[in-house]
């Protein structure tokens, strides 16, 4: 730590009765309410309002550049700007948008080749990025394309048949690396600085083998091979620095970005406020993530001041005792490690430290089996265009990635899957669902998936499975459920031939999805699954429990899809219940 922090001798005194003042300088950013939507008449109609409700939710989610509401950021208050690559003439689509939506239509400064080679700083005010081709939002505030929700999304429209809405968003993603240097985190241009979960190689696969489905399909051999060679440059990201992690020969999360993230900052109303508190109150977990104002230069601090003041407050005394007060910020590596949690798309867990603090110092599963599965995935590719040299190194990535999964994540006493922080060199003990990202892409052997499968109980609640087992007010932690990783839970499940736990999982979280449809009429994002209530209280990142919502709505269709009949009809006439009974 950088600043005096209170002495021994009265830290009980203070944590006792203690008041902190915390307040940033500048401007306060005001939460906004959330307005409930009044509940749907749905009694003797089972399943059939939300089924209905998920299938025109794909058209009112669907964005283009022909589509005015497109350029709308809830997280941003700028002027509407568009954003199209370098090196691209203006499409007609584009003239047509700025002419009709107001919005002023520019070109990026520079070609991009690759993630983090422009400053987004230079970009004001920052804008949407172009795509050639519709693609479907999450809903709320995220008004755009995102890379790892668009692979739940994609799952879902396969389901419903949405095979050509399905293969836009995977040309753009591909777009998107051929033009904007990887898969972004979404197509906005203060998202040029990271990616997300790399789904992208799973996402094309599942939409390529759909389309060969499809009457009268034929190899499309030019396609295919263009997906090769964009998802062979996204998988180099990952596989260079700065995306390693240390000398374990495995991947990182990393943005390469500096300071406090723009869309944080104005949408995500004090946050960083209550981060600079937490350090502050928790010094032994503060590392140097905290430093006061005057002792560290513009290279180790970022981002918005400080000011704090503790004052004891004994029951003796009328007035508190307080001390002047200081001035402090954030340090840069605790933005680092703050940008690439949202990299991670786990924003905000302690995960990864307090609110995801080291999130740079960690080897982390989920991102670690993904890049297996992409392995996997390329391999396949590279057999489908007959390259089977390609494919057999492919295949020795994939077997030493898996190698090293097994040496640094796997915890055999516990039967768990576990991160590794390489730069401690410890494996973490903080149990989170990813353990069972391994099972999901198929690398775990038989044994550690029955072990893994056996300690669901740690993590199932009522109404499905949580995120962890630590309640830290953050959105990714207990008691939170999210239907991207029941989904993925499930999967791991069925793959290794747990039906049961994976039908009773699958209900657990449909009943709760369904029976709070029947109260408010919407989907959310998230769920509390101690509860089975939609109602969030996350104290940490963005406070609303967004409506729409893209993969709760892909989630509800394959999970029900894959729901033994009696099990199904059960979930049905639960739904024709009275709401007072229905749980």
């Amino acid at each position: 730590m950088n600043f005096r922090s209170p002495s021994p001798t009265r830290d009980a005194v203070r944590l006792a009765a203690i008041l902190l003042l915390i307040a940033l300088v500048g401007s306060p950013v005001l939460g906004r309410a959330q307005k409930a939507a009044a509940a749907p008449e749905t009694g003797g109609q089972g399943l059939k309002p939300i089924l209905t409700y998920i299938s025109s939710a794909w058209d009112t989610l669907t964005r283009s550049m022909t589509d005015c509401n497109s350029i709308v950021d809830p997280k941003i208050s700028a002027q509407s700007v568009l954003y199209m690559p370098k090196d691209m003439a203006e499409p007609a689509s584009v003239q047509t948008l700025a002419g009709s939506c107001n919005v002023r239509a520019e070109h990026l400064p520079e070609v991009i080749q690759k993630l983090g080679q422009i400053s987004t700083s230079n970009i004001d005010p920052p804008g949407l990025l172009y795509l050639p081709n519709k693609y479907v939002v999450p809903g709320g505030r995220f008004n755009e394309m995102y890379g790892w929700d668009s692979y739940f999304i994609v799952r879902g429209l396969l389901r419903a048949g949405r095979v050509e809405l399905a293969r836009d968003m995977v040309d753009n993603f591909l777009f998107e690396i051929e033009h904007y240097g990887a898969m972004l985190n979404a197509n906005r241009t203060y998202y040029l600085t990271r990616s997300q979960p790399p789904f992208v190689s799973s996402m094309f696969v599942d939409v390529y083998e759909a389309v060969q489905k499809q009457p009268g399909a034929k190899p499309d051999t030019a396609w295919l091979e263009r997906a090769y060679a964009d998802l062979s440059k996204d998988y180099e990201m990952w596989t260079h620095e700065p995306h390693l992690a240390g000398d374990t020969g495995l991947s990182r999360y990393y943005d390469f970005g500096d300071g406090s993230p723009p869309e944080a900052v104005k949408d995500e109303s004090g946050f960083y406020r209550k981060v600079a508190e937490y350090f502050f109150l928790h010094p032994a977990q503060a590392d140097s993530y905290v430093v006061q104002n005057g002792q560290g230069s513009s290279d180790t601090v970022a981002g918005a001041a400080y000011t704090l003041r503790v004052c004891d407050a004994p029951m003796t005394m009328a007035r508190p005792e307080c001390e002047p007060l200081r001035e402090f910020k954030l340090s840069r590596d605790y933005y680092k490690g703050d940008r690439s949690m949202r990299e991670s798309g786990f924003d905000v867990s302690f995960r990864f430290g307090p609110f995801g603090s080291a999130t740079h110092h960690y080897a982390p599963v989920c991102l670690n089996s993904l890049l297996y599965k992409m392995e996997k995935d390329l391999e396949q590719m590279s057999r489908w265009l007959g390259r089977n040299n390609d494919a057999s190194q492919w295949n020795d990535r994939a077997e030493k990635r898996k190698a090293r999964i097994t040496k640094y994540f796997w915890n055999n006493e516990r039967g768990l899957f576990f991160d590794y922080d390489f730069v401690t060199k410890r494996m973490s003990e903080y149990i989170y669902a990813s353990t069972f990202y391994p099972l999901w892409a198929g690398l775990a052997t038989p044994e550690q998936a029955k072990a893994v499968s056996s300690h669901l109980n740690l993590l199932e609640r009522p109404g499905g499975v949580a995120m962890s087992t630590e309640e830290t007010g953050a959105q990714w932690d207990l008691p939170y459920g999210w239907g991207n990783v029941e989904m993925l839970v499930v999967d791991a499940l069925r793959r290794y031939g747990d039906r049961d736990d994976a039908d009773r999982v699958s209900y657990e979280f449909l009943s709760t999805v369904a029976e709070n449809f029947r109260r408010d009429g919407e989907i959310r994002e998230k769920y509390n699954v101690v509860t089975r209530s939609s109602e969030a209280h996350a104290e940490l990142g963005y406070h609303m429990n967004v409506v729409g919502f893209g993969w709760t709505n892909a989630a509800f269709l394959e999970l029900l899809h894959n729901l033994p009949k009696p099990m199904a009809e059960k979930l049905e006439q639960e739904q024709n219940q009275p709401l007072s009974d229905s749980r």
